[in-house]
C-alpha cells in the first residue's frame, strides 16, 4: 500500500474531499451509457527507466491483474472489463459488460500502478512513474527511495529521499518519533496519546475515514458456517466497551455492515447487533448449541489494540455461554500465516471511496480478499445490478438490500471505525488529507514537506 504511493501512480486517484481526480489520465469520459470509458493519458510521463510511457504500459498493466490465470486481488474488481485497447498512444478504451458509472474508482486502487511493458507483459523490473525512485527495499524491514528528477508533476514531491521503517512495536515507535529518530508513525498508541499531544514538537492529525476493525469469521468452516452461530457472536460482543477502552474515542461502533456511514448510500440496517448475552444463548439453541468454543487468532499487526480487543471479547462472550481461547500470533507473519486460514481472527480493511469497490474486493463471491468466504447469490446478483441502475431511488433501495445481507448472514463482525491516528515532528508539514486511506491516502511522500 505504501509502496505504490511512492514508485507509482494510477489512471486516477483519490483527493481530500474524497473525488477521484485525474492522474496518468488527464481525463476520462462515458459514452454508450458508462458502458465504454475513454482514458485521454498525461503527455509526458516517463517510467523510472526512461522510457515514455503509452496506452500500450496501460492495457499490459490491467491485462496482468484480469488474465484468467491472474492471481490478482485487483481481479475481481476489473471482471466487468470486456475489452481493454488502445487507441493511438494517448488513449485507452475500456469497454464494459454493463454501464457503470463508479468505474474511473476502480483505477484508484493502489494496486493498480501502471508499470512498462515489454513484449505484452509487465517490466517490474524498470520502475514504474512514481515521484520516488526505489533504492533499498528489505519486505517487512525497509524501504528506501530518491527523488525521481524526471517526475512529471513538477510539484512534488519536495522530499530528497524517504525513508519507510517497519517498526512493529509500539513503544518502540513512539519512542523513535519522541527522540527524532523519525519524523512520523502511524497506529499511535491512543493509551499514551495524551503524552505525545503534550510534546511542543510533536502534532497529532486524527482523520475519519473508512478503515474498520474487524473480527473475521470463515463462512466455510465449522461452526461459523451455521448463520446462527455468527448471529452469537454478533451478540456477544459489547462494542461500546471496545470502542471506549480500545479507541479512546477516536472511532465509532459498527453494526457489521463494512461501509462507512459517510459513504453515500451508506445504512445502518436493523435490528442493531448490541450486546445482548440472552439473545447470543438463543441463536447458540437455533444452532443445536448449549455451549460454544472457539479459537481466536490475534496479533497487534491486525491493529493497534487487537490484543486487548480479543481479550476483552473472550471476557464478554463468557455471559452468553462462549469460551473463547485467545491465540496471540507473530506479528510478522500473521498476513501469511494467519489471515484466510485461521477460521476467526482479528482484522482490519482500510477505506474504498464507494461501496462498489469495498463489496467487490472484499465480498463478492469470487473476489481474492473476500476473508470469510461468504457467497451470497442474491448479494452477488445486487452487486453487479447496482452497477448499471441510473435511477437513484432504486440504487439506493438496492445498495440498502446489499447492507441488509451483510448484516444478517455475513461473516465479518464490524467490530469499530476506526479513525487514522498519527503523530509527526512539526519539522514537516501538509494539506487537506485524504480519508480513504491512511497515510494521506498513501500520498503523503510525495505532498508533504519540510517546514
Amino acid at each position: 500500500t505504501e509502496l505504490s504511493g511512492c514508485t507509482g501512480n494510477m489512471l486516477a486517484e483519490v483527493d481530500p474531499t474524497n473525488s477521484v481526480v485525474a492522474a496518468l489520465a488527464e481525463s476520462f469520459e462515458p459514452s454508450d451509457g458508462a458502458k465504454t470509458w475513454a482514458f485521454k493519458l498525461r503527455k509526458g510521463v516517463t517510467f523510472h527507466n526512461g522510457k515514455t510511457m503509452t496506452a500500450k504500459d496501460v492495457v499490459a498493466t490491467y491485462n496482468y491483474h484480469r488474465n484468467e490465470n491472474s492471481k490478482s486481488a485487483q481481479k475481481a474488481l476489473l471482471a466487468s472489463i470486456t475489452d481493454i485497447k488502445a487507441d493511438g498512444d494517448d488513449t485507452v478504451i475500456f469497454t464494459l459488460n454493463a454501464g457503470n458509472a463508479d468505474f474511473p474508482t476502480n483505477t484508484t486502487g493502489y494496486a493498480l500502478a501502471i508499470f512498462p511493458e515489454k513484449d505484452g507483459s509487465i517490466d517490474w523490473s524498470q520502475g514504474g512513474t512514481g515521484a520516488f525512485i526505489t533504492k533499498k527495499f528489505d519486505p517487512g524491514v525497509v524501504y528506501e527511495a530518491t527523488r525521481n528528477p524526471n517526475y512529471w508533476n513538477s510539484n512534488e514531491p519536495s522530499f530528497d529521499e524517504v525513508h519507510l521503517l517497519v517498526v512493529n512495536d509500539v513503544t518502540a515507535r513512539t519512542n523513535a518519533l519522541v527522540s527524532g529518530e523519525v519524523h512520523y508513525i502511524d497506529r499511535v498508541d491512543l493509551k499514551t496519546i495524551d503524552a505525545l499531544k503534550a510534546n511542543p514538537d510533536i502534532e497529532i492529525d486524527n482523520v475519519t475515514g473508512f478503515s474498520q476493525l474487524l473480527l473475521t469469521l470463515m463462512t466455510n468452516t465449522a461452526p461459523f458456517d451455521n448463520v446462527n452461530v455468527r448471529l452469537a457472536l454478533k451478540h456477544a460482543i459489547d462494542r461500546e466497551e471496545l470502542a471506549q477502552k480500545i479507541l479512546f474515542g477516536y472511532g465509532t461502533v459498527g453494526n457489521d455492515v463494512p461501509f462507512a456511514p459517510s459513504l453515500k448510500y451508506a445504512v445502518s440496517p436493523e435490528p442493531k447487533h448490541v450486546y445482548n448475552p440472552d439473545k447470543a444463548r438463543e441463536y447458540l439453541k437455533k444452532a443445536g448449541l448449549d455451549t460454544l468454543k472457539i479459537d481466536l487468532s490475534t496479533s497487534e499487526a491486525a491493529f493497534a489494540g487487537a490484543n486487548d480487543a480479543a481479550l476483552l471479547i473472550q471476557q464478554q462472550a463468557k455471559k452468553a455461554g462462549i469460551e473463547i481461547n485467545v491465540v496471540t500470533e507473530p506479528a510478522d507473519s500473521y498476513w501469511d500465516n494467519v489471515w484466510m486460514k485461521k477460521p476467526a481472527m482479528m482484522s482490519y480493511w482500510g477505506g474504498r471511496s464507494t461501496i462498489d469497490g469495498l463489496a467487490t474486493l472484499g465480498y463478492a463471491a469470487d473476489a481474492a480478499w473476500n476473508d470469510t468466504f461468504w457467497k451470497h447469490p442474491r448479494f452477488n446478483e445486487l452487486l453487479v445490478a447496482t452497477r448499471s441502475e441510473t435511477d437513484e431511488g432504486k440504487r439506493a433501495a438496492m445498495y440498502a438490500e446489499m447492507q441488509q445481507l451483510l448484516h444478517d448472514d455475513g461473516g465479518q463482525i464490524v467490530l469499530m471505525f476506526n479513525n487514522y491516528v498519527t503523530a509527526h515532528s512539526k519539522k514537516v508539514a501538509h494539506g487537506p488529507l485524504n480519508s480513504n486511506l491512511d497515510h494521506d491516502g498513501t500520498f503523503m511522500w510525495r505532498r508533504w514537506s519540510f517546514v
